[in-house]
């Protein structure tokens, strides 16, 4: 007889969940900011060119959130971001959305009582700490 592996109960019907605190999470993102101001920096001038660290950004949220459910940032902060209904990654398309609006910043400040900022409920999406 084989034993299925233990799936995690989704964040949205988990009565214990808790969502990752705010200093991780903004800790994960001055890593990604500084990762993205180096990666501009190849091909533009993040001082000049305002834009290229942002899109770096974006495309860094679309491809890590969406392939692994982390950034870098998020990795060495021991945060990830998942889907909100079944606990699984977002996917690319979401993850690129998730970018797109925490670009515009404003979206991340508007908060629900599981720190899901307008851009996660958006796009259905949680940060949760990185089971042990």
């Amino acid at each position: 007889m084989t034993t299925q592996p233990h799936r995690p109960t989704p964040p949205a019907v988990d009565p214990d969940f808790t969502p990752a605190d705010l200093g991780r999470r903004f800790g994960a993102l001055l890593i990604d900011w500084v990762l993205c101001l180096l990666a501009a920096g190849l091909f533009a001038t993040p001082a000049r060119d305002a834009w290229a660290p942002v899109v770096v950004l974006i495309v860094e949220y679309a491809i890590f959130l969406g392939l692994f459910a982390q950034t870098p940032g998020m990795y060495l902060t021991r945060i990830r971001c998942v889907d909100w209904t079944d606990g699984g990654r977002i996917g690319v398309l979401r993850a690129l959305l998730r970018g797109v609006l925490l670009a515009l910043v404003v979206p991340a400040l508007l908060m629900d009582q599981h720190r899901r900022g307008l851009h996660d409920r958006l796009t259905n999406s949680v940060i949760t700490p990185t089971p042990r």
